[in-house]
């Protein structure tokens, strides 16, 4: 059987490869995946990769091939990572519970981000899910918690000195170690989180 040369080509966006000898057939030959794409930010949203060990050729629609090198036997190929995009909040409802997390991270050596807010703070509502999407970039190492004012005992407010909302407080070793007042735009709230967080990470 002789064998069928044919050529590649790219596609304007990097989700599928097209096989040039089957004109009309869109039908892709790898899915996204398989591409391997550079470390960078697409939208802001920065691209996380991890490697999947590969052992074997790739087949095509007849015989195997190789593509520019970026794939080889033995080799290795680079995935998107499935790391979440937001990570909920989670909620604290009660004294004893708060008391209960800060020992936990305590015994962790870890720090906690606290928001506290209140249903009817309509900054405090637009503000979370942008902490939710911070949240995500520091997924498992770092805890995020939220406290509605109106649930909790004044008692427990009044404990961590909170006045005005939202607030967003990091707790390390059963201590308020840094807070802020979250009354400006979000998108300068949640810059100012991040660097209050890798203020203590250096400290």
């Amino acid at each position: 059987m002789t064998s069928q040369s044919f050529h590649l080509r790219f596609s304007p966006s990097p989700k599928t490869l097209i096989n040039s000898n089957f004109p009309g057939d869109n039908s892709s030959c790898f899915s996204a995946p398989f591409l391997k794409i550079p470390s960078s930010s697409f939208g802001g949203f920065s691209l996380k990769r991890k490697t999947l060990g590969f052992d074997g050729k790739i087949n095509g629609f007849e015989g195997k091939f190789g593509i520019v090198g970026a794939w080889r036997e033995e080799g290795n190929l680079e995935e998107l990572d499935d790391a979440p995009l937001t990570v909920e909040l989670q909620q604290i409802c009660s004294e004893s519970q708060f008391d209960r997390v800060i020992a936990e991270a305590q015994q962790l050596e870890e720090s906690l981000i606290i928001l506290w807010m209140a249903s009817w703070c309509r900054k405090c509502i637009y503000l979370k899910p942008k902490l939710e999407k911070l949240a995500a970039d520091y997924y498992p190492r770092l805890r995020f918690y939220c406290i509605d004012v109106n649930t909790v005992p004044h008692n427990l407010v009044a404990r961590a000195g909170v006045t005005k909302m939202p607030t967003i407080q990091l707790w390390r070793d059963s201590k308020k170690r840094a807070e802020m007042i979250g009354g400006h735009k979000a998108y300068l709230v949640v810059n100012e989180v991040r660097q209050m967080i890798e203020n203590e990470c250096t400290s």
